[in-house]
């Protein structure tokens, strides 16, 4: 597995936390259409702050279980804290690289999220996966699509702008930006049928539309990378103020607004 180029500090989990409110409808539809109910058995690969392995222990319920793995510390601390304080005793949290961990073999479903975009080998980690499952269990992804995939009705030079640059800093330091357009291919290359899949894509255009934030605090953990590319010359963005500014642009022309395209898939094994 490559670093994770959004690293793990204390505002970056935090901006997970804000991303994954938004996602938290998307991710919930996944787990309803596999089937996840109560009494099952759920690994969690790359589980970052923990939102998804929480969300899976709400629905499987005291007598079903989640494990939940990330590599980073500081991330399983996290994680691990808030779901304590949200009282989900059902859930493990394991320090490891889930990309190179073999299995039980027990599991009704393996779920990860963001997490093949990162891969340097996402069909090495789809076929960890696999190892977690029993006969029948489910191994699924939600992923995101980040190429060229922003847009705004009537166009808004700063929301698109933002965008590419998200989408430009991102794609030069991960492999598989294009992962969640690629289950089909990397579901065969890890010898697993092809995935039942379904795409959404978060929108808004309301002065209190989420999206502003989710852009602003994407691009102040990138903005670092990007100014040290040349993408962005030093000082250049205000990102203290971004938010406020995409929201007054794209409120102020009265325009709609498209995130990254959300693209979920599952197989049964």
């Amino acid at each position: 597995m490559q670093d994770y180029v959004l690293g793990h500090s204390k505002r970056e989990l935090r901006r997970l936390m804000l991303q994954a409110d938004n996602l938290r409808p998307i991710t919930t539809r996944l787990l309803r259409e596999i089937g996840l109910a109560p009494g099952m058995r759920v690994v969690d690969l790359g589980c970052g702050a923990g939102d998804v392995a929480m969300l899976a222990a709400e629905i499987v319920g005291a007598c079903g279980a989640v494990v939940a793995i990330d590599r980073n510390a500081a991330a399983i601390a996290m994680a691990r804290d808030r779901a304590r304080a949200a009282g989900h005793a059902n859930i493990e949290f394991v320090e490891g690289d889930a990309s190179e961990m073999i299995g039980p073999g027990n599991f009704d479903l393996a779920i990860g999220r963001y997490v093949l975009v990162h891969q340097s080998d996402p069909v090495a980690l789809i076929r960890a996966a696999v190892t977690h499952l029993r006969p029948g269990g489910v191994v699924a992804f939600h992923e995101v699509f980040l190429l060229g995939t922003w847009w705004s009705f009537p166009m808004v030079p700063l929301w698109e702008n933002t965008g590419d640059l998200i989408s430009k800093t991102f794609r030069s330091v991960v492999t598989y930006p294009d992962a969640g357009a690629r289950m089909v291919e990397l579901f065969h290359k890890a010898g697993v049928r092809s995935p039942r899949l379904f795409s959404e894509t978060p929108v808004g255009g309301s002065p209190d539309s989420p999206l502003y934030a989710w852009a602003a605090e994407t691009l102040r953990t990138l903005l670092p990378r990007a100014e040290e590319i040349g993408l962005a010359a030093p000082g250049e963005i205000d990102i203290d103020r971004l938010e406020i500014h995409l929201r007054q642009a794209v409120t102020g022309a009265h325009a709609q607004i498209g995130f990254a395209h959300q693209h979920c898939g599952w197989s049964r094994v």
